[in-house]
């Protein structure tokens, strides 16, 4: 779910970029990444008004790229775009291969869109424009946050292990730049937590990483606190759940996740 980050941009699994966060609705375990991401964007949400607005984001993306105004659509306001306008833009970008700018602003904007709608034909289109964009300026921190975001979605949508470890290369490039963006991390150490089976070695580690950075991160205390729980570390998991007690007393996992560490835990690596 949001990412980017979580305000603006995992994109989250959450907000406007409904990243990673708003656009998933994660059930997983019973939690939803949402909360995550965004809060992943999350989550992860907030319906028609928020839909309205992220159609309206992309349309605005696709006038400053250049479409001509005396052929807007008239129904702007609708709640989706139509493939023919996607398409149409998306023609454009592979028809400019080396404008830089159509091909970030474009893949930046189809990727919220499409997270929104759990579409994941078009965030993997989002995916291709935004490694075009790469190519073109591989020092861009956005692009590389965004294409961990864009795979990551996939994988949850899909629930696939490629999508995962796609994301996860991203992430690292991201973290290479910026070590300490605690948000990246979260999301990195969530496509090991996610993965089929999932790999709680991998996710521990890194969501450790993550509250040495930043104690009070309520979306790695509370996806940790599952993992050690999953690695049949339980005493450690109860730990972390007081932590994110004192962090959050109103957290609303909290007692979701009281009531895991009562079931018997679940030992995988």
């Amino acid at each position: 779910m949001r990412r980017l980050s979580e305000s603006d941009g995992r994109f989250y699994f959450a907000l406007t970029g409904l990243i990673r966060l708003m656009v998933m609705p994660k059930a997983y375990i019973a939690i939803s990444v949402i909360s995550v991401i965004l809060s992943f964007i999350g989550g992860f949400l907030v319906a028609n008004a928020l839909n309205r607005s992220e159609v309206a984001s992309l349309r605005n993306q696709v006038e400053k790229i250049g479409s001509d105004p005396a052929t807007e659509n008239s129904n702007s306001n609708s709640q989706t775009l139509s493939n023919e306008e996607i398409r149409a833009k998306i023609a454009e970008a592979d028809a400019s291969p080396e404008n830089f700018a159509f091909q970030r602003d474009l893949g930046l904007a189809l990727y919220r869109y499409s997270a929104m709608q759990q579409d994941t034909a078009l965030l993997r289109e989002s995916a291709r424009l935004l490694e075009r964009a790469l190519k073109l300026n591989p020092g861009d921190y956005q692009i590389k946050v965004a294409l961990g975001n864009a795979n990551f979605d996939v994988g949850y949508f899909e629930k696939k292990n490629e999508p995962f470890e796609n994301a996860r290369k991203y992430y690292k490039m991201a973290l290479d730049a910026r070590p300490n963006d605690v948000d990246v991390r979260t999301d990195y150490a969530l496509t090991y937590f996610l993965q089929t089976p999932p790999d709680n070695r991998n996710a521990i580690k890194e969501f450790e990483t993550v509250l040495k950075d930043n104690p009070k991160q309520e979306k790695a205390l509370q996806f940790l606190t599952r993992a050690y729980w999953q690695a049949g570390q339980g005493d450690l998991a109860i730990e972390t759940l007081k932590r994110l007690r004192s962090v959050n007393p109103a957290s609303p996992v909290i007692k979701e996740l009281e009531e895991l560490l009562l079931q018997p835990p679940t030992t995988q690596k």
